[in-house]
C-alpha cells in the first residue's frame, strides 16, 4: 500500500510526457525496484516520525520546542513594536511641532507676510516719489496748498461744501430700562 502511494506521488510529479521517464533501459529493471524499495523505507520513516516532528512544532515538553516557540513570539512581538514604532514616527511627521501641517501653516503665513511686504513697498516708494515731487516740483506744491490749507491765487473763489449731517441714532440698539 505504502509503495503504491509513493509511485502515486512521484506520478504526479512527473514533468512531461509519460514516455520521457523511462530513462532506463529495459535490462535494469533490477535498478528500479532497489528505488521503490528505498522510497518505501523512507516513506515509512517519514510515517513514524511525522508525530514527533508534529509535536515540536507546537512547542511539545522539550527545551528546544520552548526556545523556538518564544522566538516565534518574540518575532510577532518585536514586528509589533516596529509597526507601532513607525506608526508612531509617521504621526510625528504630520502633526508634529515641525510636522507637515504646521509646515503648510507657516508657508501659507510667510506668503501672506511677503505679499504684505510687497505691498508696503510700493506704498514707500510711492511715498518718496510724493515726497520728491514736493521738494522739487512747485506744480505738486501748489496743488497741496490748494487742497489741504485751501490757497487761492487772487481773484479766485473757493466754494466748500459742508459735511453732511450725521444721522440721528434710533436708540434701538440701546437698552430700554
Amino acid at each position: 500500500m505504502d509503495l503504491q502511494l509513493a509511485k502515486a506521488r512521484i506520478a504526479k510529479l512527473r514533468l512531461g510526457p509519460a514516455s520521457r521517464m523511462r530513462l532506463l533501459p529495459r535490462g535494469e529493471e533490477g535498478l528500479r525496484a532497489a528505488f521503490d524499495q528505498a522510497m518505501s523505507q523512507a516513506v515509512g520513516q517519514a510515517k513514524d516520525q511525522a508525530p514527533r516532528l508534529r509535536l515540536r512544532r507546537r512547542g511539545g515538553s522539550s527545551v528546544r520546542g520552548r526556545v523556538v516557540v518564544a522566538g516565534i513570539e518574540w518575532r510577532r512581538l518585536g514586528t509589533a513594536a516596529a509597526v507601532v514604532l513607525i506608526v508612531g514616527v509617521l504621526l510625528h511627521a504630520m502633526f508634529g511641532a515641525n510636522g507637515m501641517v504646521v509646515y503648510r501653516q507657516k508657508r501659507t503665513e510667510m506668503q501672506a507676510l511677503q505679499n504684505d511686504v510687497e505691498r508696503l513697498q510700493k506704498e514707500n516708494g510711492l511715498h518718496v516719489d510724493q515726497i520728491k515731487a514736493l521738494k522739487t516740483d512747485p506744480a505738486a506744491i501748489e496743488k497741496e496748498a490748494r487742497e489741504q490749507l485751501h490757497y487761492t491765487r487772487p481773484g479766485e473763489v473757493i466754494l466748500v461744501s459742508p459735511a453732511p449731517p450725521q444721522k440721528p441714532s434710533t436708540g434701538r440698539a440701546r437698552n430700554s430700562k
